[in-house]
């Protein structure tokens, strides 16, 4: 079994899709670990604000198989792939490590380059994984998370429950 960081996002009825997403997710990977939730601004494009977090599996699928799996998952969940990559999403979900691999795998950079850029993937990731290894830098995800300049995005913990569990304590999200 090879252990998997996903990053889920949502702004389109966040917490319908999120939720949707993580039931998915447990009927076919099993357990679930989950970083809190955090809502933060749109990066790229102005629009409503996001709620994300970071998911941990196991799973016995190849890169590929879950690459399409969670494609398919998106697709399920009203994505539509024409609008450009700075849009609003109903439900993106990403592959940030895989396993210990690093570098192009399978036509996916592992882990994904916005691990390091964006405080909505990186800061989830870090609570999540934080001792887990970066393998191109050689820091943990709890070191680049220090290092990171915080205002360059900021973001805040929301209230999120999940199957009768707060998974996440904070503000109300705002739909802003």
């Amino acid at each position: 079994m090879t252990l998997v960081a996903l990053s889920l996002g949502s702004n389109s009825d966040p917490e319908h899709h999120l939720i949707a997403g993580l039931n998915a997710l447990q009927a076919k990977f099993g357990a679930l670990q989950t970083s809190s939730v955090f809502e933060s601004e749109p990066v790229g494009f102005t629009g409503t604000n996001f709620l994300n977090l970071a998911v941990v599996i196991a799973t016995s699928d190849t890169l590929e198989e879950l690459a399409r799996y969670l494609k398919w998952l998106e697709d399920q969940h009203g994505r539509i792939r024409s609008e450009p990559r700075c849009s609003g999403r109903t439900l993106d979900i990403d592959i940030l490590t895989f396993g210990d691999l690093f570098g192009i795998h399978a036509g996916i950079l592992l882990p994904r380059e916005e691990v390091t850029e964006n405080a909505h993937v990186l800061c989830p990731l870090a609570q999540l994984c934080g001792d887990w290894l970066h393998g191109p830098t050689g820091h943990t995800y709890a070191q680049l998370w220090e290092a990171y300049h915080k205002s360059r995005q900021p973001l805040w913990p929301v209230n999120f429950a999940w199957q009768g569990r707060q998974i996440s304590a904070g503000v109300t999200p705002s739909r802003r």
